[in-house]
């Protein structure tokens, strides 16, 4: 009997990663490609599209070496969201991408947030009205490219401009159209209240589809050039975010997870609608019909220990190199080195301002409580402890609506012991952690896929794709000591907002 396969395309920022399973749940083979981001200044960050299906071209061929390419039974994405992809109706690119890290239409936030209010906006849409969106971004096309606007017959997201390219199809699917800021979270269909604030015209959105709907077949021309035989399903798949809900295995009403990597997030599977009153958390349609993925986001998890490495650990890169071995399994034996509490030295982890769950801009990160005892070790584990802290104040968020005692860990930060010790200690959850860490994404794409060409009954497959290797329980001295700390933390935050608004100013 031969193999069947599933092909699951994960467009991120920096590239595309191809991934090929087989039906029965193993990681056959990956590709990735990488790609440029295009940054200018007044936060503008933009990519070609047609990079991103040179991408996939690539990372095809490269994937079905070795198989036989008719036992490729579907095709689905996870990818970037809060994009625009401007198209004609011919499906020809128009302009670059206007990506998720694009902050140009501050402008146009505060119309659409003069015009809907702030917490009617949030009501509408399960997220803050904010120029990070679709929206927003689109509303500044129309404002400075009107011709390019005029000329753009549909706005889509990353991963539906492939389909675009594979099925000729112009579509997107809930979770990705929830994260525009302009699909109602409630009834599941583009706004036309907030097209109407924005002055935006709603019929050049995309059909909706769930992420497990089919949304074409593989033309014969894409075909040819992916080397891939015509006619395979091509699945709508979802946002990147949302897809991670599912691949970390979150597929039931009120499972959670955290995902550390470069940014970290927890998230989860409700049946519910958390509309969160102090809008902390954000809400995603989840991929999984039926289903929502509240979460809360901050922007420097990994990237704040990038930094600490770059800054201060340049012994440990070296003695890395000399034997082998990861920087960061040197850097771990330095935190083992502190105690908990890190000598009172606490880091505010904010070198890029902060989203969920400050929302604050212009925060900047610090250590307090600096005194001449302080080492190297201490600043090293005070930086993972100030993220786990943070990540702290978010899950206190989500546990005002859901009791969570246990977490999946996901994402590259997964790999270390020492962080889902600190992880566990300080949010008093049970970290389990599945043996694909970094697969989250992909693995919920290919299921997607399976789902929608009928191979899977349901999203409960996933138990054939994850193997959890182990479970960290909390140490309770440890986390009674963080309970306390937390608070410390959050008066260290309040303490420096006036500070950072000066510092703005000034600068």
């Amino acid at each position: 009997m031969k193999q069947s396969y599933l092909i699951a395309y994960d467009l991120g920022t920096s590239g595309t990663k191809a991934s090929l399973f087989s039906t029965e749940g193993y990681l056959v083979n990956s590709d990735t490609q990488p790609y440029d981001v295009f940054f200018e200044s007044g936060g503008k960050a933009e990519q070609n599209p047609d990079d991103w299906w040179n991408a996939v071209i690539k990372a095809s061929k490269n994937l079905t070496e070795g198989i036989d390419p008719s036992q490729i039974k579907a095709i689905s994405f996870s990818g970037q969201m809060m994009g625009v992809v401007l198209v004609d109706k011919d499906g020809n690119s128009i302009r670059r991408a206007i990506i998720w890290s694009d902050t140009r239409a501050k402008e146009e936030e505060k119309e659409l947030v003069s015009k809907l209010g702030e917490d009617h906006g949030y009501e509408l849409t399960g997220h803050r009205i904010s120029c990070s969106y679709s929206v927003a971004k689109l509303m500044w096309v129309k404002k400075h490219e009107p011709e390019i606007y005029e000329k753009a017959y549909k706005s889509l997201q990353a991963k539906d401009y492939i389909i675009l390219k594979m099925t000729g199809e112009f579509v997107t699917d809930y979770s990705d159209a929830s994260g525009t800021n302009g699909l109602d979270i409630k009834d599941l269909c583009w706004s036309e209240e907030i097209f109407e604030a924005a002055g935006l015209d709603i019929n050049k959105m995309p059909k909706l589809l769930n992420a497990t709907d089919v949304a074409g077949y593989l033309k014969e021309d894409a075909a040819e050039i992916l080397g891939l035989p015509a006619g395979i399903p091509v699945v709508a798949g979802g946002g990147d975010g949302p897809c991670a809900t599912l691949g970390a295995g979150c597929i039931q009403d009120k499972q959670f997870y955290l995902t550390y990597g470069t940014s970290a997030w927890i998230g989860g599977t409700t049946k519910e609608l958390f509309l969160d009153e102090d809008k902390v958390l954000f809400t995603f349609a989840h991929v999984i019909p039926g289903y929502y993925a509240p979460t809360g986001t901050m922007q420097a998890a990994g990237a704040s220990y990038a930094y600490i490495k770059d800054v201060f650990c340049q012994e440990e890169v070296a003695e890395a190199k000399k034997i082998g071995k990861s920087v960061f399994q040197l850097m771990d034996k330095l935190v083992e080195q502190s105690p908990v509490g890190a000598n009172n030295l606490i880091y505010l982890p904010y070198p890029t301002g902060e989203r969920s769950p400050r929302w604050n801009p212009h925060a900047s990160a610090s250590f307090l409580g600096m005194t001449m005892q302080n080492t190297k070790a201490d600043y090293i584990r005070a930086v993972l402890e100030g993220v786990a802290m943070n990540m702290a104040v978010i899950l206190r968020a989500h546990r005002k609506y859901v009791d969570i005692d246990s977490l999946i860990l996901t994402g590259g930060g997964a790999k270390g012991n020492v962080l889902t010790r600190i992880l566990a200690d300080v949010l008093g959850c049970e970290m389990s952690r599945p043996d694909h860490v970094e697969e989250a994404t992909s693995m919920a794409a290919a299921i997607l896929a399976g789902i929608g060409a009928g191979i899977y009954e349901d999203a409960s497959v996933i138990n054939k794709f994850l193997k959890y290797e182990d479970k960290t329980e909390p140490i309770p001295e440890n986390n009674a000591y963080y309970q306390k700390r937390i608070q410390v933390f959050d008066n260290c935050y309040e303490a420096m907002t006036s500070v950072y608004e000066e510092l703005r100013d000034n600068a």
